[in-house]
């Protein structure tokens, strides 16, 4: 079982770092767009409003990595920030104009891709069970994460940004 355990970790990972680059790879040939730049582009596209905080958690990572990335999408014209009216310790990121044409174009290229990497290869059924499973998967690891840190175990993964090989920080 160890062994089918082993390769299946390795199929996942090597799987994630493959979509990653290649998605990533169409995106800044196509829009100049790290994926990591269109992933908040696209957060902010879906579900405006949100918060620093928001979209930190969203994707797993710590405030200060999703402050930089909006802080770089801010300088390019392609979010703001303003006053949140509920909490005046934080703000509230929106997109601009330009920063909504840009995601509207990229998540064309986004879906065409995950179309042909994924969904031109596994029928739409296997999807959703996929999809259940790994969700599952994820849910019980941060339960063992909260279980752990309440018995002072190990520090909470998803404190950092986890280390991806050519996934550059953008």
């Amino acid at each position: 079982m160890m062994a089918d355990l082993k390769r299946l970790y390795r199929e996942l990972v090597s799987l994630e770092i493959e979509l990653w680059n290649g998605i990533e790879g169409r995106l800044r040939a196509e829009y100049d767009l790290p994926l990591t730049s269109f992933e908040v582009l696209h957060l902010l596209r879906q579900r405006p409003g949100r918060r620093v905080q928001d979209i930190a958690e969203e994707f797993s990572i710590t405030v200060g990595g999703t402050s930089k990335v909006v802080d770089r999408l801010e300088a390019a014209g392609l979010c703001e920030r303003r006053a949140n009216p509920d909490d005046r310790r934080s703000s509230i990121v929106g997109l601009t104009p330009e920063g909504r044409k840009l995601v509207d174009g990229a998540v064309k290229v986004f879906e065409e891709e995950l179309e042909l990497r994924i969904g031109s290869v596994i029928p739409e059924q296997s999807v959703r069970e996929l999809t259940a499973v790994l969700g599952a998967l994820r849910a019980a690891g941060r339960t063992l994460d909260a279980e752990r840190k309440a018995a002072g175990q190990t520090p909470v993964q998803g404190a950092r940004a986890p280390k991806q090989p050519r996934r550059p920080a953008s």
